[in-house]
């Protein structure tokens, strides 16, 4: 009952600002809530305001005594919702399929796949030496095992 009232909130709560989105959702057995956002352009303090009065506000403390985290998506988090690739196109990732690893840029991220560009050194076709070749990778949402933008400084 209190989970699904939760949920419920969250949601409305999400209607109404379009631009965030549920990365999770846990709540303990002693109700201890904790929400991850994202948004289409980040998350700011405010936001994560906005999503706790959605949620805290519709809340009777008499009935259920409960504590409630909202935060971001952190920088180092792994991406794992769609709306999470399309923002970061342009950006650098890191991505673990179940063939192996890619590092690459993100050029295009649609409803079923990513598109990673990397350029690689391969010995030339003939004679000795090595080329700098342009790569590319569609991998599928459902590949990919774990995916990371790459921070740099």
């Amino acid at each position: 009952m209190f989970k699904e009232l939760v949920e419920k909130l969250l949601a409305e709560g999400l209607e109404e600002r379009e631009d965030l989105f549920l990365i999770d959702l846990t709540i303990s057995n002693d109700n201890n809530i904790k929400v991850i956002i994202d948004g289409d352009r980040g998350v700011t303090v405010d936001d994560c305001i906005f999503i706790s009065r959605a949620i805290e506000h519709n809340l009777d403390r008499e009935d259920q005594d409960f504590s409630l985290e909202v935060a971001s998506a952190g920088a180092a988090a792994p991406l794992v919702n769609q709306r999470q690739y399309v923002k970061s196109v342009g950006r650098d990732l890191e991505v673990a399929t179940h063939d192996g690893q890619y590092k690459g840029t993100l050029t295009n991220a649609d409803e079923a796949k990513i598109t990673l560009n990397w350029k690689a050194r391969e010995p030339k076709p003939v004679g000795k030496g090595k080329v700098t070749v342009q790569k590319q990778a569609d991998i599928a949402y459902e590949d990919i095992v774990e995916a990371k933008v790459m921070i740099k400084f």
